[in-house]
């Protein structure tokens, strides 16, 4: 990976320079109790949102800010947490005031963002150095067109399988092999529901449109080989036949009852197999991190592997790959304070981040080479044995999320859906779903998007 050239912009006297104009805002400063200004001082001010995620993540984030407010006297970040459901509609409105964060993370792909105007390049604001770590997984999630728009804090599978070893032992299945094609997986299945009690099902895949539109991407590529529209987004692409056998997987899924006729939860919670009422599920790898906090009694007798793909090989596409990385909104008037404020929290000193990643249980990637040998040091990766498996059997072959609009998503997700639950033929569900498909790349004018995008 080549890094360009990069010059590092200092905290220094500059940032002093609006002082004035600070102390002016007093505690009318946006986000800021009167006790924060008078904490704040004479110091920059930058403003750092972001959502609520798990209460390690939570801690994590909050300390983060503190010792970095604590570490010198020229910036003050002030924290605001918004709830994820309050999150779009305080971020659209910020940003159409004018009043968006300093610093916030972003996840998925940032070209939509990068072509609207809407972050700072990082290139000149962060040292060199600060880049030379970022695996090349991350990189491609936080760069665009070579320029990086975003700084990576992890990676995390959206799609793995765990399995109940106690419910393979009482099935009379081997309860350190898992299934890893499909076939086995039916297999497997066929051994299972005998001992199921009333309620329990084989395995947990999700069956709902906006499920099936996220989590089955990288099956997609797995099985054609490509996504269902051209790479140059000109033309729709999914009436390939091996788009027919992904569908009729869900289908014989759904019509032998392998899996439940509607999802026992939402579509990013491992709590139906907490709950013993799965002995398998696929879930992304903070999966793991919510059995560990809310089911305890289960993590002894769960192994986690990368997911079922169609002919066995997890090697190739295996899922797509999560993240958040941390922007610099384009109208911020403190980029070198914010950056210094990125720097220290993301591409600074491992022991900063270490804690984010021991803490939440070792089910996230680090996106630092550097920092994922220090968490593979530590002494509790040892008994979290799913951490290699995430970061050495399952990360390394993860595709990005497609940069396309998620409605493409959605049409793939509703024709599956559909097919599945018998109220069209597969063949018909994926004409459909073409049919949509065009119908976007008319609408959004997709090839000029693409084509604004680069390789």
């Amino acid at each position: 990976m080549t890094t360009p050239t990069r010059r590092r912009l200092g905290v220094g006297t500059a940032l002093l320079a609006a002082t004035a104009l600070l102390a002016a805002c007093g505690s009318g400063t946006p986000g800021q109790t009167a006790d924060e200004d008078a904490e704040a001082g004479d110091r920059e001010v930058v403003e750092f949102w972001h959502h609520t995620f798990t209460t390690p993540e939570n801690e994590w984030y909050e300390q983060v800010v503190e010792d970095f407010n604590a570490s010198q006297d020229e910036v003050f970040v002030n924290e605001t947490v918004v709830p994820g459901d309050a999150w779009d509609e305080k971020m659209t409105a910020a940003q159409a005031a004018g009043t968006a964060p300093d610093v916030y993370p972003v996840p998925g792909r940032l070209n939509d963002g990068v072509r609207l105007g809407s972050y700072l390049a990082l290139d000149d604001l962060l040292p060199a150095e600060a880049f030379e770590q970022v695996t090349d997984a991350a990189a491609e999630i936080s760069q665009v067109d070579g320029t990086w728009y975003g700084y990576p804090l992890l990676l995390e599978p959206q799609r793995v399988l765990y399995w109940n070893k106690e419910i393979f032992t009482e099935a009379g299945l081997d309860p350190e092999s898992p299934p890893t094609s499909w076939d086995e997986l039916y297999e497997a299945c066929e051994q299972i529901q005998p001992v199921l009690a009333d309620g329990q099902f084989c395995i947990e895949t999700f069956s709902d449109q906006d499920t099936l539109a996220w989590s089955t991407v990288a099956e997609q590529m797995h099985v054609a080989g490509h996504l269902p529209i051209s790479e140059d987004w000109t033309t729709a692409d999914a009436t390939d036949p091996a788009y027919e056998e992904l569908i009729e997987h869900y289908t014989t899924l759904y019509s032998e009852g392998y899996i439940p006729r509607q999802s026992l939860d939402a579509g990013n919670s491992a709590a139906p197999f907490g709950e013993e009422k799965v002995a398998m599920i696929t879930q992304g790898s903070w999966g793991m991190s919510e059995l560990v906090a809310d089911y305890p009694e289960v993590v002894d007798h769960t192994g986690v592997v990368p997911t079922v793909t169609s002919d066995g090989d997890q090697t190739e596409s295996l899922t797509t790959v999560g993240n958040f990385k941390w922007v610099l909104d384009a109208n911020s008037d403190n980029a070198e304070a914010a950056a210094a404020f990125i720097e220290y929290a993301l591409a600074g000193d491992t022991d900063v981040l270490l804690p984010f990643f021991v803490d939440t249980q070792f089910t996230k990637a680090p996106a630092r080479e550097d920092v994922a040998e220090a968490v593979n040091a530590d002494p509790g990766a040892a008994e979290a044995p799913w951490s290699e498996v995430i970061t050495e059997d399952v990360v390394p072959y993860t595709i990005g999320e497609p940069l396309y609009p998620w409605d493409v998503n959605v049409a793939m997700g509703l024709a599956i859906q559909q097919s599945m639950m018998g109220d069209v033929s597969a063949a018909d569900a994926l004409a459909e779903a073409n049919v949509t498909i065009e119908q976007i790349i008319e609408r959004e004018d997709l090839p000029a998007n693409r084509a604004e995008l680069g390789d």
